[in-house]
């Protein structure tokens, strides 16, 4: 792939993006592990400039947001907790400033995008809470905690149903704080339930009570995660939406499946009471993942997993590879292989 960010790919080959793309730090993060798990210094050599190159987005004032936490944990944080690059480390602490920058104190929010989204919020957002808590303990400094809690906070009271199924965005009033009504944004409507959503937000969850200890956020990925799992189709991989009318129609999102199997087994290393449960039921959707989705014995494909979908209401990135989809797969089975460092 060379130099490109890649993005999704259909027949195997990833279309190329710019740095300040949410996913630019998916396909580094993917290089940190295995050079982490293999020591071999072709993966550190491959994966060394990315964090440089996102960071120039800053002095080029680009597109970036609330997606931070995805391109600088992968590539900045990894590198410094690897190598002890400070360089690493001072990007790392400012994506932190950064992301602790769109916080709306009035709702308790961290605002979504750009432009003319100013009161908006999304479920993505919570496992971009990751890079709040590292800076937190990196620093001493409570702040960055306190605002990764109060975003975690909100998640519980608005976006997180009582039946376990999430919202994808909310809109508040950015003036007052006042919730507003919640968005259909990548899922069929706004009271759908996108799959990849409910992935961010258990692993998300689970993350937060990995740093917190407060058992409402580990209850809240439970609920999530027993709702996930409850609405995978028979072969075992979740439909993009789970409340799309006709779901054995619908497209498949394999990236939803990878993300949720990270995020199981997260979930299944936090909670001592359920811990084996959740880490069976991500062995099994990684079963079924490599079953159905898998492309691994296809030398010149450059994706891990076929069957993802990015933008299904905007007809967008169906039925295709996903970078992220690739990397959380990875990530889990790292994990399975006694992988002990972790990116979010």
């Amino acid at each position: 792939m060379g130099d490109c960010v890649p993005w999704y790919g259909e027949d195997g080959v990833y279309h190329g993006w710019q740095e300040d793309s949410w996913v630019s730090g998916f396909w580094p993060g993917m290089l940190w592990i295995l050079y982490d798990l293999t020591g071999r210094e072709s993966y550190k050599q491959a994966a060394w400039e990315w964090d440089g190159r996102i960071e120039q987005c800053y002095l080029r004032n680009s597109n970036l947001h609330h997606d931070v936490g995805f391109q600088f944990l992968p590539t900045a944080v990894m590198k410094y907790k690897l190598t002890g690059d400070e360089d690493g480390r001072r990007r790392g602490l400012f994506a932190a400033n950064f992301l602790a920058g769109r916080f709306n104190l009035a709702g308790s929010f961290i605002r979504a995008w750009n432009l003319d989204k100013i009161g908006w919020s999304i479920i993505d957002s919570t496992m971009n809470l990751s890079l709040l808590f590292w800076a937190s303990n990196e620093t001493k400094d409570p702040r960055f905690r306190q605002i990764g809690v109060a975003q975690a906070e909100t998640v519980l009271k608005h976006f997180i149903r009582p039946d376990g199924s999430v919202c994808h965005i909310l809109s508040f009033d950015p003036e007052t704080g006042a919730f507003l009504e919640p968005l259909g944004g990548q899922g069929y409507d706004k009271d759908s339930s996108w799959s990849r959503g409910q992935a961010w937000a258990i692993y998300g969850m689970a993350n937060v009570y990995r740093y917190t200890g407060d058992r409402r956020f580990l209850d809240a990925a439970k609920r999530v995660a027993h709702y996930f799992l409850a609405n995978l189709e028979e072969t075992g991989i979740p439909c993009w939406d789970f409340r799309v009318p006709h779901r054995e129609k619908e497209p498949w999102d394999s990236s939803a499946g990878a993300i949720a199997a990270s995020g199981l087994l997260e979930l299944a290393e936090v909670d001592e009471w359920d811990g084996s449960f959740y880490r069976k039921a991500a062995m099994r959707l990684l079963e079924s993942l490599t079953e159905h989705c898998g492309a691994l014995e296809e030398v010149e494909y450059q994706g891990l997993l076929k069957h993802g979908t990015g933008e299904k209401p905007k007809g967008a990135q169906v039925d295709v590879s996903l970078i992220y989809g690739d990397y959380f797969y990875l990530e889990a089975l790292a994990k399975l292989h006694g992988w002990n460092h972790r990116v979010f």
